[in-house]
């Protein structure tokens, strides 16, 4: 469609944000990485419902199918992971969430207090409960691939009983459960939040509310070198 008098793009054109009013969270590798392991703990959620709960169960059926998605789909967790790793900003992200600064301990501080304007609770591109959780998840995910696969392969370490293993599997599940709706639960009060997710991009006047540190590092350059490339 031809443009109309005195403007600069076609007629029915979205044009992209100003640069200045954005800013980049994101790169593509990483939000591939947050979606494809979030849809493997999904699959593996969802089928072990279906074994777990017995009118699910009945109402699924298909055993063997949810019994083989649920397997595979919890040795697969960790490759997202892994592939990850090719990327420098996935790295730099990795070594944001395995530090806890000064200013995060102010964060939780803040939560228990329930002080809830932003600066209150300072962050840097992770806030101090973003940086637990990737935490927790990332170790119950390693315990949980563990006890699987001494219920998959009973006789791989015969001391361990497979009772054992089904009892720490079941319990952890559970908590991985609540844990992982509450994190859905905070994205979707956030809209911006999972725009970043989503596209890579959120708006400077977010950032600077939620994460102020996190833009004074890009300002001063202490990020990691080539942390937004890729």
């Amino acid at each position: 469609m031809r443009s109309m008098a005195g403007s600069t793009t076609p007629t029915g054109t979205v044009t992209r944000p100003e640069a200045a009013d954005r800013v980049r969270r994101f790169t593509t590798a990483e939000r591939w990485v947050h979606r494809t392991t979030g849809l493997l703990m999904l699959v593996c959620l969802v089928t072990a419902a279906c074994l777990y709960l017995g009118p699910l169960a009945q109402l699924v059926g298909r055993r063997h199918l949810m019994v083989t998605l649920h397997e595979w789909s919890g040795i697969s967790l960790p490759l997202p992971f892994l592939l990850g790793l090719l990327s420098p900003a996935f790295r730099a992200d990795l070594r944001r969430i395995n530090r806890l600064a000064v200013y995060d301990r102010q964060w939780l501080r803040a939560v228990r207090k329930r002080r809830n304007w932003p600066e209150a609770r300072p962050a840097g591109k992770f806030n101090a409960g973003q940086k637990l959780y990737a935490g927790w998840i990332a170790g119950a995910v390693l315990v949980m691939m563990f006890t699987g696969l001494l219920m998959w392969f009973m006789g791989l370490l015969p001391f361990i009983s497979r009772t054992s293993a089904i009892f720490v599997h079941d319990i952890l599940a559970w908590a991985i459960t609540f844990v992982v709706l509450g994190h859905m639960r905070k994205a979707f009060e956030d809209p911006e939040a999972r725009l970043g997710m989503r596209t890579g991009y959120v708006s400077r006047s977010w950032a600077e509310m939620h994460h102020s540190r996190w833009l004074r590092e890009e300002r001063t350059g202490t990020v990691s070198e080539n942390a937004d490339k890729m």
